[in-house]
């Protein structure tokens, strides 16, 4: 029997999962965090990644200690610490700010399909990491990630392109991620021994 199942996400011990849609063949690392996200099929995160306030295409690979909508705190008031909306945690007559965390939840990270995101790399909040994007190991990006670009730094910068853009535009075009499992079976030969040029013109892309 496969490890990984359309109907039951994989969810390894010391997991905290809130508010999430998980989709079809998933896997979630040990001592994972996942808070208002939608992960897509076939995407998994490995140990101790903390996921938040994200959009997650298919097939997306998350290595360990990877950080995805990390939060701020905000800049403008006179204080920037928890108790300006973490309030109740402070005071028993004071609540918690919801207009702060309703905030926090809008912005999110879009991260598209068949991406790779390196060991403890960093993706603020609003940015989108294009379809085929590489992100190197310990990155942060504060801003967009173009599909099929690999970008590495502090901050992020492209380093090249993962396809020349003809091939990854035609990838795109052929959306290979939403074929369906049999297809992508019948196909696995062929992903896994042709360059993306001669899948291609096999394929129809």
């Amino acid at each position: 029997m496969p490890r990984l199942s359309a109907d039951t996400p994989f969810i390894h011990d010391g997991c905290q999962i809130t508010d999430t849609r998980l989709g079809r063949f998933v896997e979630i690392g040990q001592g994972s965090r996942v808070a208002h996200s939608d992960i897509g099929d076939y995407s998994y995160c490995d140990r101790y990644a903390d996921l938040a306030n994200a959009q997650i295409g298919k097939f997306s690979n998350i290595a360990s200690y990877v950080r995805i909508g990390a939060t701020d705190h905000p800049l403008t008031t006179a204080s920037m610490h928890h108790f300006l909306y973490r309030s109740a945690d402070y005071w028993d007559d004071a609540a918690d700010d919801p207009a702060f965390f309703e905030q926090r939840k809008a912005r999110r990270a879009q991260i598209g399909h068949d991406t790779w995101i390196g060991h403890a790399a960093m993706i603020k909040p609003e940015v989108t990491v294009g379809h085929g994007a590489v992100v190197a190991a310990g990155a942060i990006v504060t801003r967009d990630v173009a599909p099929f670009t690999i970008v590495a730094g502090t901050p992020a910068k492209p380093m090249r392109h993962r396809q020349p853009p003809e091939i990854a535009e035609r990838l795109i075009a052929l959306a290979w991620w939403d074929w369906d499992h049999d297809r992508l079976r019948t196909a696995l030969d062929d992903f896994r021994t042709l360059p993306a040029e001669a899948f291609l013109e096999r394929y129809g892309g």
